[in-house]
């Protein structure tokens, strides 16, 4: 019995043994192997991306069509659609296209990308240049599309640098360095030319879990975060069975993003300033004419004296359709002591007569000399001219006026009760990097606009969008002075608490709280998203040296 049950016992050992010997050959392995390789998702084989490269090449003009609608969905993750996952898909397909056409046609496919981005997304100059730049509809469509043909090089010369460097593409250079490439994209516009950062991936994000990223590292951060997810799926398709990589992104991008939210960078100071916000509605066309400067200035006088319980007022951009020293006696004067110590900001020209030019100025009206700031980022041939000599013939086909502006050197506080405002005008509040000059000091920031130049367009809306971002980044309430509208409080988390319709005469009021500190934005600026950036690039293009020198 004992023998009889032992070598039972003993039989499933043999057995084992006898199986592991068998598995251990190498037919055994070479089919376990191939079994393991079955159970896994399918990936894209050689032959599947050559077919896809060969389409993409006979259908190259198909291709440049989609991509063009591509680029146009970028610019409805903007305002004031806010479809901002489009943002996600727009990328997405610029990756697998430039990864997968022909490297001869990379230059191509991203400036036709470019095309439906800005061609959509800045139309609005146009409608500047023809009705306001007294330009001829043919000349305005000609600046407008060749201004739109040159920021399209922009995303062409990303995607010609990318094949450049990468001939054949990996999926994880498409994953990692498509997306980081992007965001050096994003930069080289910032600072370019004077600077255009205008439809900058993360300006879309304000009001989503996303914006959290904005006060950690700015635009330039947020729009990295987006970029590399659209970057993994661009992964995912070209390698349908790493989907893991994809889950993992999305499940730390989302934890990540929910406790940057409840991050408090900043905090409050002092107490709440009750604000008044005056939008005046002057129409562009009629905003200079002789006959229309004393019924604005009475406009502007009535909205003023009915809330004279406000700590603080503030007037749009230019609303002064005059210089300074024609009305300082005559209108200023009168309305500071009207105004009973209630601070005024209001913008107007200012005239420096030594170096012979106008300044774009935010002053308040009972220290204007004192209190006054002189806007330093000027807009390129709305407001100076580069190369005066080479570039000579913009000025015949254009009559923009005051398109002789002086650039400010400093950027002095605002002191309104106590309480220190950082200043700045129309197209400043697009550089956070600059707003923050004036931080730590400032507890709240004042951007005074007049996109009245721009009319019934996308412009007004995605320049708030752009406002709203600067103040996440930067952890301070904002408030927004507009001719025309839209004119805005922000909070100092980017959240919009309040605005005035477009293209009425009203006057927005609410309460603000002034903030202290600064977020990480605001102490390091782009340096570190940079910084990493470009060491990540370094680091993809020595990893590939290595692989083809082995």
């Amino acid at each position: 019995m004992w023998i009889a049950s032992a070598s039972r016992c003993c039989t499933p050992t043999i057995a084992a043994s006898a199986c592991w010997k068998c598995a251990s050959s190498p037919r055994r392995r070479s089919q376990r192997r191939t079994a393991v390789a079955m159970t896994r998702q399918p990936e894209t084989t050689p032959e599947a991306i050559n077919a896809a490269a060969s389409w993409l090449s006979a259908h190259r003009w198909l291709v440049r069509l989609l991509l063009v609608a591509a680029g146009v969905l970028q610019v409805l993750a903007h305002a004031p659609f806010g479809l901002w996952p489009l943002a996600i898909v727009a990328l997405t397909l610029l990756f697998v296209i430039v990864a997968l056409a022909p490297a001869r046609h990379a230059f191509g496919h991203g400036w036709s990308y470019g095309l439906g981005l800005f061609g959509l997304g800045v139309s609005w100059v146009y409608h500047s240049i023809h009705l306001f730049g007294d330009a001829i509809a043919p000349v305005a469509g000609l600046l407008t599309a060749g201004f739109v043909a040159l920021l399209a090089v922009l995303p062409a010369i990303l995607a010609w640098l990318l094949r450049r460097c990468f001939p054949e593409p990996r999926p994880w250079q498409v994953g990692l360095v498509w997306p980081t490439g992007w965001v050096l994209l994003e930069w080289v516009r910032w600072w370019l030319g004077g600077g255009f950062p205008w439809l900058l991936l993360g300006q879309a994000v304000p009001d989503t879990l996303l914006g959290g990223w904005l006060p950690l590292g700015g635009p330039l951060l947020a729009g990295w975060v987006l970029a590399l997810v659209a970057g993994q799926l661009a992964r995912l398709l070209l390698q349908p069975g790493r989907w893991q990589v994809l889950l993992i992104l999305l499940a730390a991008v989302a934890a990540i993003s929910m406790v940057l939210k409840r991050v408090e960078w900043v905090q409050p100071t002092g107490r709440p300033l009750q604000v008044a916000l005056v939008q005046g509605n002057v129409p562009q066309a009629r905003k200079w004419l002789p006959e229309e400067r004393e019924p604005t200035l009475a406009r502007y006088r009535r909205l003023t004296l009915q809330h004279l319980d406000s700590d603080l007022v503030v007037w749009p951009e230019t609303a002064i359709p005059a210089y300074l020293r024609s009305v300082e006696m005559s209108y200023l004067q009168p309305l500071a002591e009207a105004t009973r110590g209630t601070p005024v900001l209001a913008g107007v020209f200012t005239y420096d007569y030594e170096r012979q030019g106008p300044y774009n100025t935010l002053l308040r009206i009972d220290a204007p000399y004192e209190q006054a700031y002189y806007k330093r980022h000027l807009v390129v041939f709305g407001e100076y001219y580069p190369l005066r000599d080479l570039l000579g013939l913009f000025r015949g086909l254009l009559d923009i006026p005051m398109s002789d502006v002086l650039e400010g050197t400093r950027r002095p506080l605002l002191s309104v009760d106590g309480i220190e405002v950082g200043p700045s005008i129309c197209f400043e509040v697009t550089f956070p990097d600059e707003l923050a000059d004036s931080l730590p000091e400032a507890g709240v920031l004042v951007n005074v606009s007049n996109d009245a130049w721009f009319g019934d367009s996308l412009a007004p809306h995605q320049h708030l969008q752009i406002a709203r971002s600067s103040a996440a980044a930067l952890g301070r309430p904002l408030l927004r002075a507009t001719n025309t509208g839209i004119t805005a409080i922000v909070g100092p988390r980017g959240e919009l608490l309040a605005r005035a319709p477009q293209f009425e005469r009203t006057v927005l009021t609410g309460r603000v709280q002034p903030m202290q500190g600064l977020t990480p934005y605001a102490r390091w600026r782009n340096g570190p998203v940079v910084l990493i950036a470009a060491i990540v690039l370094f680091w993809a293009c020595f990893r590939r040296r290595l692989a083809v020198a082995s």
